[in-house]
């Protein structure tokens, strides 16, 4: 078995491609802060999740080239989960017993997060941020577990209100077929009820998008005004391109959508997706404005996915500067919590003892020609 130095060396080189952080031990380690993740960096939905970590080692890039945190440098371990449960399950106990983190940040699945909130609690480490907007990991309150992104509930319910506005009220729904897509139905059956809407029917989709047609043809069958799509990864671009050529109504999807545009290229056309994030090419704030100058730095585009990760590991930074020079996880938690209101690049996070869910911001963009979002 490969030893922990071992294992992030060989999960360096794989990150060279994407722009994601790994860190390892080096001189002075004691004299830095530690932050761990585990995240898909390959797997099935690995391509979703390339812009989120490029945009965390923009930020983390930044403020260590700046002097870091109150004059400590921070360092992201990032651990490969593949999109397994049990991968990060142990990754998440690697992280906390092993590299002795202060804090997990970007868990990317709604499985892997439900299985490390007990781990959490019992090892008082907080999770601060996850790429999951799952209402059930809301459902009850969690002492380690901060969100800085509004619910998938939020998405679907604002998807819903938009589609009845514009008389598409005959909607059907494709759903990812695992943990994620399942636990989501019935929020898709309760928004669609609530707002006086009909549920034309469900089709599941695999992860791989490669029974995309079929799920497609009985869409078809339901004949719905409208198509909305709670899926991830492949599954998206399969299902997209198999709606065009068989459809042929409208999509509308939550922001999970967003990391599988670059390979739908112009077929994204049309879509219809919520976003969690401000738009970051409007740079009326100092954030986004940061950001614009780092992805020119790192020769990156501009982009929702990697402005996402990029202010969640900003809020992340910003937290432990608030913890001053005594940096721990119990710290970090009170630190969160004392200040009522945070700026998310234009969006202010509100959160107390009892509040760890800072926003509900959702809005709607169109994807127009050449990838770009109509508002």
């Amino acid at each position: 078995m490969l030893n922990t130095l071992n294992r992030r060396r060989m999960l360096a080189a794989t990150l060279a491609g994407v722009g994601a952080n790994a860190a390892w031990p080096v001189a002075g380690r004691e004299e830095r802060i530690v932050i761990g993740q585990s995240a898909p960096v390959t797997g099935p939905v690995a391509n979703a999740f390339k812009g989120v970590l490029a945009g965390e080692k923009l930020a983390f890039d930044q403020i260590n080239r700046k002097g870091g945190v109150n004059g400590r440098q921070v360092d992201l371990i990032l651990m490969d989960d593949g999109y397994d449960t049990r991968r990060t399950v142990e990754n998440v106990k690697t992280l906390i017993e092993q590299e002795k983190v202060v804090a997990l940040t970007g868990l990317g699945s709604t499985a892997g997060v439900g299985a490390s909130l007990p781990i959490l609690l019992e090892k008082k480490v907080p999770l601060v941020g996850a790429y999951t907007g799952a209402p059930i990991l809301r459902s009850k309150h969690h002492p380690y577990f901060f969100t800085t992104q509004a619910s998938f509930k939020d998405e679907v319910f604002y998807s819903v209100r938009n589609l009845v506005t514009l008389n598409s009220s005959r909607i059907a729904v494709v759903y990812q077929d695992n943990e994620f897509g399942k636990l989501m139905m019935p929020v898709v059956e309760a928004a669609i009820k609530e707002q006086g809407a009909t549920l034309a029917g469900a089709a599941p989709i695999a992860i791989d998008g490669s029974d995309a047609g079929a799920a497609a043809q009985a869409v078809a069958a339901m004949r719905p005004q409208a198509v909305l799509l709670i899926a991830v990864g492949p599954s998206v671009v399969g299902y997209v391109k198999a709606n065009r050529s068989v459809v042929g109504v409208p999509i509308y999807t939550i922001s999970t959508a967003i990391g599988a545009l670059p390979a739908l290229g112009e077929d994204a056309r049309g879509l219809a997706i919520t976003q969690v994030v401000p738009y970051p090419w409007r740079q009326t704030t100092n954030m986004a404005r940061e950001f614009a100058q780092e992805c020119e730095r790192a020769k990156l585009p501009v982009a929702y996915d990697t402005y996402g990760g990029y202010l969640l590991a900003r809020f992340v930074l910003e937290a432990l500067r608030r913890c001053g020079r005594n940096v721990n996880s119990e710290a970090l938690v009170r630190a969160i919590e004392s200040r009522q209101n945070w700026d998310y690049g234009g969006i202010n996070l509100a959160f107390s003892a009892q509040n760890h869910h800072g926003t509900n911001f959702v809005e709607t963009t169109i994807v127009g020609p050449r990838m770009v979002f109509m508002r």
